[in-house]
């Protein structure tokens, strides 16, 4: 019996001291297998995550994060913060800096982190803070051991695991749990977890993910959002609490009932002289469009935009009264504010929620949770289509949304018919660009110019801000737009912005003194001189990722151009026309007595292509780039 209990001592210490080793070996940098670094500017050593629910209204998330930083770039992979305000509180918070050898030379304790509102400036009021700890490396690498506990009384949004945190970081080991003591009916979705190595281990009431061993990632060209294909798996629990607010949930429909029975609901009530207002604005109209351009017009002019995350204020709107008395409102007062406008003139609108940026992401038409979506929009249907709105913006014209929330799936929240729905697609050919212009060319190489340019759809949204714009941001706009053009001048400018066809018309007199090269008895010079298009995407040897056009759109553009006298057209480029799947492009150039006449076209369609297609789409736009770059050459014949 003794010699057998030596034997397991021996055992059992074997074990505890090969732990410290390899626990160790987490902070030494020689440590990092070859193949992570490669291309990398940080590396995860270790994130283990830990969610314990406890009760409807009750979790406790545990967070332990190494990393491993090779460069300065890799400073933003550290990830040592975290989020507090009154109804999450951070029980434990520590972090330990290491030197290459794996020593210890720094130790952060919760008195040491730097303490800060978790939003910007334009927030008017909130309690939602972030401690994160400020440290500034003197070499690299090093690496960040970061642990955290906290409690939240929040179980409707549970966090998602990500193990990829963004491109050039390579991840060693992510380790994912959560576990449901109480049974509130967990639900979960899988995305992307099939090219990793990832092992789980799950039941009804348990999640468990660890994904080890994952290559830095190299963004790329025209790929698609990281969001369609990094790994992640979605959480939520079908019975849950929202700072005090129980909830029940395992789809859409039950979803948006909660939103709008528990956190909208008598919430549209607004003063009885705004009440009149908005019936004496409407009083001559009859269609329901034309009175919802006109509240949409009044909310436009009578409030502003301000932030409001102030706990349950994250999600639920401030009422409609209290828009009505500050006149102000993030997107979900000054939607709901908006909604309840329309209701009083008879209008039916609803309350959407989107996730709104540049690049479209969907909320998972399959999948409710309310860690989706980051903005809310007002929808009104009608008999033929459905006019969206934002109303946020004291700009955007009525039913014009722009590439915020363009083409992706929101939830549109009605009394017991909540559903996912589209927002408007803007046709590729919508998206339109048209310049003409008339341009005096000079025999010292200089140019005057009129230019008309005008823009709808999609190109719209990139352009009517400028008529907002000082005169000095104006010229600078313009001379960094046609920064191709040596010593362009802005000699006169005036703008459109017909908000009823969403059309935005610059007409322009420019000038620049030298344009054309001289040489000799020559002019050369670029007959596109208001839309070259150099753009060609990145070359790759191997190309990972598919192709993704998230938006198309159609330039055309003609050009009359003055030749100086004395001078005649010794050569011009042929004129080229290019059909393919991505496209269409064509010039055309004549000419007539001292008029040279430059006609071009190109249309981009929108689509997604798999990774083979990505050199025949580099190559088409090669084509463009340079034949927006050939030249004629005018010789003298005096």
């Amino acid at each position: 019996m003794p010699c057998i209990k030596y034997i397991s001592s021996a055992i059992f210490l074997f074990f505890v001291i090969a732990g410290f080793s390899q626990s160790e070996e987490l902070y030494k940098s020689n440590s990092i297998p070859e193949e992570l670094k490669a291309k990398a500017n940080a590396i995860v050593r270790l994130n283990d995550v830990s969610i314990d629910v406890t009760s409807i209204d009750e979790l406790s998330i545990v967070e332990k994060r190494i990393v491993t930083v090779l460069n300065e770039k890799g400073n933003s992979s550290v990830g040592a913060y975290v989020g507090y305000d009154k109804y999450r509180k951070i029980k434990k918070i520590e972090a330990k800096i290491f030197n290459e050898e794996g020593e210890e030379i720094k130790k952060f304790k919760k008195k040491d982190f730097i303490d800060r509102s978790a939003v910007d400036g334009g927030t008017l009021y909130s309690d939602s803070r972030v401690l994160l700890m400020g440290y500034t490396p003197a070499t690299y690498p090093y690496t960040v051991e970061f642990y955290c506990e906290i409690e939240s009384s929040n179980t409707a949004a549970i966090p998602t695991w990500r193990p990829i945190s963004g491109y050039y970081v390579g991840v060693q080991k992510d380790v994912y749990k959560l576990t449901d003591n109480v049974g509130l009916g967990m639900r979960f979705k899988e995305k992307n977890l099939q090219d990793y190595t990832i092992t789980k281990s799950n039941s009804p009431e348990s999640l468990s993910y660890t994904l080890e061993n994952a290559l830095p990632i190299s963004p790329e060209d025209l790929s698609p959002s990281y969001y369609n294909y990094y790994p992640q798996v979605l959480v939520a629990m079908e019975n849950f609490s929202f700072y005090g607010v129980e909830g029940k949930a395992k789809n859409w429909l039950e979803f948006g009932d909660w939103m709008n029975d528990a956190l909208l609901k008598g919430r549209n009530t607004v003063t009885e002289e705004t009440k009149q207002q908005v019936l004496e604005l409407t009083a001559n109209l009859n269609d329901p469009i034309e009175k919802a351009k006109a509240v949409f017009k009044f909310v436009q002019e009578n409030t502003r935009y301000i932030s409001v995350q102030v706990g349950i204020g994250g999600v639920q709107p401030i009422p409609a009264l209290e828009v009505d008395q500050l006149k102000y409102g993030d997107c979900k007062g000054l939607t709901n504010y908006t909604k309840s406008l329309l209701e009083v003139v008879g209008v039916t609108s609803y309350y959407c929620i989107v996730e709104a940026g540049n690049e479209i992401i969907d909320l998972e038409d399959d999948f409710a949770s309310l860690e989706q979506g980051n903005h809310i929009i007002l929808s009104i249907p009608t008999d033929d289509d459905t006019v969206w709105l934002d109303c946020t913006s004291q700009l955007h014209p009525f039913n014009f949304i722009g590439d915020f929330t363009d083409n992706r799936n929101v939830l549109v929240v009605k009394p017991n018919a909540s559903e996912i729905v589209k927002t408007k697609v803007y046709l590729d050919s919508l998206n339109h660009q048209s310049t003409e212009a008339d341009i005096k060319l000079n025999a010292n190489g200089s140019f005057t110019s009129k230019i008309s340019r005008k823009t709808k759809g999609l190109q719209y949204d990139n352009r009517f801000y400028i008529e907002r714009k000082p005169n000095d941001k104006v010229v600078e706009y313009y001379k960094y737009h046609w920064g191709y053009v040596n010593n362009l001048e802005i000699l006169k400018y005036n703008f459109n912005n017909n908000k009823v066809d969403v059309e935005f018309t610059e007409d322009l007199e420019v000038g620049a003194s030298s344009y054309a090269t001289v040489s000799g008895e020559r002019l050369l010079f670029k007959p596109n001189v208001f839309n070259q298009n150099s753009y060609v995407p990145t070359r790759y040897r191997s190309r990972k990722m598919p192709i993704d056009i998230s938006r198309g759109y159609l330039d055309e553009d003609t050009f009359k151009i003055e030749i100086p006298k004395g001078y005649e057209v010794e050569a011009l480029p042929e004129n080229m026309t290019i059909k393919n799947k991505f496209g269409e492009y064509q010039f055309q150039i004549s000419s007539s007595d001292n008029i040279i006449t430059y006609k071009r076209r190109l249309f981009i369609k929108k689509g997604q292509y798999p990774n083979t297609d990505y050199k025949d789409y580099r190559d088409f736009r090669k084509q463009i780039s340079k034949a927006d770059n050939s030249k004629i050459v005018l010789k003298s014949i005096n």
